[in-house]
């Protein structure tokens, strides 16, 4: 019984197999296929040209041509959240490096974001644009795959589980998106379990984008101001910063590579900078926290030009209090963009807008932080930035605590500006006279009495003489 039951599942093994070749080969799966791992290699070839890059003007490099190979794909699989892990360590243990460098994760999602809409622009129908997107994960995950391969052995090695995890999120999410904008924004169908809890509460498109916008205004605001702050300190610590650039290395492709990091870093210092204004600030290890309040313990930081200018232990003054005022201008921000211009919604409908604006913007910045925080070693550097469930929840606290009495406030203000110019408008339209509607009498025809014919022959006597 077992050995026919094995055999029956190779077969149907061996049968869907053939099934997902003879598809690939159609002309609707190759393409896609093909696209995610052009995407991939186009990813890994930018990597492998910066970090070749600086390996060729190394006057000393550390490693050969394989060492500098494995150091591009392992920034590659960092920039898609995958964790490394340092064997080579003073102590003899492994240590994580879990810090995602946000701006390496643009290019990458970039690319799966092209080749997404690049997928779903031939396809006829929904069915097939997604048949076509799944082959396009399918062929960069395969490339991916080999990538994970390839760099788990050498001094620097990738996490496994961290890649799976990883990995097929940003691809599906990154090539789903360009999908859904090349055919138009669609709308995407449920499964039957949601559709029969939403068919009697729906929302409609107009006020889902309300929502949407705002809360992509808490969060640009919150960003701008972290960057901000991020510059006012390195300005105010300016010695720091450079004397900290110029002690990692002496060589030119060494202050290079430092300055390309620091680059690569500077979205996750905006990230780092939004915490700090929200208030819980951020560790820089498991004894040392930075925030508005002051830092408290005292902190393990790297030698790293970023992390030099930040403010010594103490406790907070009236500058770092300021920071507060961050949050409370991305609220109003969520506020102001929740009300509908043409048509204001009622007053119910506009409180839930803005207050779900801030949900939408605390889960935005709760997703943000998880990536541009993380280990950076074992022991005092196991926690290293801000914590991304306490970042999400004051983010969408201070958003919608604020952005709902503004919103309620622009709903006021615009609906009584409304009716005051439709007041005027009234007052100063000219009054026409609306031309008087003529009789049935004065419509027909007038026909001339005859005359007697005594008159007539009187009035034509003359005329006859």
């Amino acid at each position: 019984m077992r050995s026919v039951s094995a055999a029956s599942a190779l077969s149907h093994a061996v049968r869907r197999i053939r099934a997902a070749h003879a598809s690939l080969r159609t002309s609707e799966s190759a393409p896609a296929f093909t696209g995610g791992v052009v995407a991939a290699g186009l990813g890994l070839g930018g990597f492998a040209m910066l970090v070749l890059f600086l390996w060729v003007v190394s006057p000393f490099p550390d490693s050969g041509l394989d060492g500098a190979l494995h150091v591009a794909a392992d920034c590659w699989l960092l920039a898609h959240g995958g964790d490394l892990v340092r064997t080579e360590t003073l102590s003899g243990l492994a240590a994580p490096i879990g810090v995602t460098p946000l701006l390496l994760t643009a290019f990458p999602v970039w690319l799966l974001y092209r080749a997404g809409a690049d997928a779903a622009a031939p396809a006829s129908d929904g069915r097939v644009a997604r048949s076509a997107v799944a082959w396009l994960i399918g062929g960069y995950l395969a490339v991916g795959a080999g990538v994970v391969v390839y760099t788990s052995y050498g001094p620097v090695r990738s996490d496994p589980l961290a890649a799976a995890l990883h990995l097929p999120v940003v691809a599906a999410l990154a090539a789903g998106a360009g999908a859904w904008a090349e055919r138009g924004r669609p709308r995407i169908p449920l499964p039957a379990r949601l559709s029969r809890v939403t068919a009697t509460v729906t929302v409609p498109l107009r006020e889902a984008v309300a929502v949407l916008r705002s809360a992509a205004a808490g969060v640009c605001v919150l960003l701008a101001g972290g960057a901000a702050l991020t510059a006012v300190t390195l300005v105010l610590h300016p010695g720091a910063a450079g004397a900290s650039f110029t002690r990692l290395s002496e060589a030119l492709s060494g202050r290079l590579a430092v300055l390309a990091v620091a680059v690569a870093l500077i979205p996750n210092a905006a990230v780092w900078g939004a915490a700090y204004a929200l208030g819980p600030g951020f560790a820089l290890g498991t004894q040392a926290l930075v925030r508005p309040a002051g830092v408290v313990g005292e902190p393990v930081l790297p030698d790293f030009p970023l992390l030099a200018a930040l403010p010594q232990a103490g406790p907070g003054t009236s500058l770092t209090w300021a920071a507060l005022a961050v949050p409370g201008l991305a609220g109003l921000a969520v506020g102001v963009l929740a009300v509908d211009r043409r048509e204001p919604c009622g007053l119910g409908r506009t409180a839930a807008h803005a207050a779900l604006g801030g949900l939408v913007c605390g889960i935005a910045m709760a997703l943000l932080t998880g990536f541009a925080a993380g280990p950076l070693g074992t022991g005092a550097l196991e926690e290293f930035g801000p914590s991304w469930w306490l970042i999400g929840g004051m983010a969408a606290g201070w958003t919608a605590t604020v952005g709902t009495p503004t919103a309620l406030l622009v709903r006021w203000v615009r609906v009584r500006r409304a009716s005051a110019g439709t007041e005027r408008e009234q007052v100063a339209a000219p009054e026409v006279e609306a031309p008087e509607a003529e009789t049935p009498e004065a419509q027909t025809p007038r026909t001339e009495a005859p005359e007697p014919e005594g008159r007539a022959a009187a009035d034509a006597a003359p005329s006859e003489a």
